[in-house]
């Protein structure tokens, strides 16, 4: 780790758990500068070594905040996370069976696709909802009517939307352990809920501040929201009813996982009796109150994880590699945070154009990884070489985390 800190530049020092100022990107390095001057941060900006550029704020980063909070800084995939859940089931059943849709592992993610919608498909039914529900019973009648009622109609969308994948470089994988046991991990968030609830309050925000003559420069894309206002008040509420979407969306797809492979197991491979560990779950995209250095403060962990003394995390690695499971050491610096995953090394449009749908399937091939992908033409975005290696992102928080499992992945589906 070391530490950015130009007085002339900076009102805050920036922490960076990288090797040197050469691993940050140009754009990344300028947002990190602008959290930087936030006259209402505080203490420091922290950079987990997965670090890259987003939207106003760099993914990887976390910045806390003193009575206020900036929708932007929390992102447009609010709640966003891993959910882990690990299996007696010996991998070479999933990779050797034949069954007669090839083998275990092809009839698994056939099924899959067919029962769990991925990138823009919703369910075709209403589908119960207990985030929805309990959101719904808790409101209040100003909310029902206030500047953000136009929200509501996101919250009967939502009930189509639980339970689905979405696009990008959220997937479903099954993966094998250093034992030879099969592990599930989904990655997904909030769909357009969380990004719906994003764009409206950020928007709001700026509105604001240009009313309030705000001394954050608009370019920065840093709008924030007093959180003693209505309007501050407000998004926390649905911030954390899109966490809590999250969370259920995952939920109920590693449910209908969990089923499709028990039952194929059963089936085709004589497998029955499963055994489960306790499921670990981590949100990587979210504000939340907790108290540093002696005061109250809104951490934004916009692509990083809760990493308190011995909490259990999840950091995935690029489609096709290795993932990490992960015990926090609860390391105040970082305001007890690290990486989310291997963070990304080119963008989107930069790594489709390098890599071509026929040489990352091959390459998935290559390495013995069954691929569940229903539109393959943007397979390369995701492409294990658009991003960092995870073991060097680990080795640059050890002091964050304790890793506590070693994962490599077997097979996956993408949005």
């Amino acid at each position: 780790m070391f530490t950015i800190n130009e007085p002339n530049e900076q009102i805050w020092p920036i922490k960076v758990w990288l090797e040197n100022i050469s691993q940050l990107d140009e754009a990344c390095l300028r947002q990190a500068k602008n959290l930087s001057n936030l006259p209402f941060a505080r203490k420091w900006v922290a950079l987990m070594p997965d670090t890259h550029s987003g939207f106003g704020m760099p993914i990887g980063g976390v910045v806390a905040t003193e009575g206020v909070i900036i929708p932007n800084a929390v992102g447009v995939d609010i709640g966003c996370g891993m959910v882990f859940v690990q299996t007696d089931i010996p991998v070479q059943a999933v990779l050797s069976v034949d069954t007669p849709n090839g083998k275990l592992g092809n009839a698994i993610i056939g099924d899959i696709l067919r029962n769990i919608p991925t990138g823009f498909e919703h369910h075709k039914q209403r589908r119960e909802c207990a985030a929805v529900r309990k959101f719904e019973a808790n409101m209040t009648d100003r909310m029902k009517t206030g500047f953000a009622k136009e929200l509501l109609k996101e919250l009967d969308k939502a009930c189509y939307q639980v339970g689905t994948l979405g696009s990008g470089n959220h997937f479903i994988e099954f993966q094998t352990n250093e034992d030879g046991k099969l592990g599930i991990m989904v990655h997904s968030g909030s769909r357009n809920v969380g990004f719906t609830i994003c764009h409206f309050f950020n928007n709001l925000a700026k509105q604001l501040n240009k009313g309030w003559r705000s001394e954050i420069p608009v370019e920065w894309d840093l709008a924030y929201l007093p959180t003693d206002t209505d309007y501050g008040k407000e998004y926390i509420k649905w911030m954390n009813f899109a966490l809590e979407f999250a969370k259920e969306n995952r939920a109920q797809m590693m449910q209908e996982v969990i089923d499709i492979v028990c039952e194929k197991a059963a089936k085709y491979a004589g497998i029955t009796d499963v055994k489960m560990s306790e499921r670990i779950n981590c949100h990587h995209n979210y504000a939340s109150y907790e108290e540093h250095y002696g005061n109250k403060l809104w951490v934004h962990r916009k692509g990083a994880i809760s990493a308190r003394k011995g909490e259990l995390g999840i950091i995935p690695g690029a489609m096709g590699s290795t993932s990490y499971l992960v015990k926090g050491r609860g390391n105040p610096e970082s305001f007890c945070s690290c990486s989310h995953g291997a963070g990304r090394l080119m963008s989107r449009t930069e790594a489709k154009a390098k890599f071509g749908v026929q040489e990352t399937i091959q390459d998935l091939k290559n390495l013995g990884v069954f691929l569940g992908k229903v539109k393959k033409s943007d397979v390369g975005e995701e492409s294990r070489f658009a991003y960092k290696d995870l073991d060097f992102v680990i080795a640059n928080e050890l002091d964050l985390v304790e890793p506590a499992g070693k994962l490599k992945t077997v097979a996956v589906v993408k949005g």
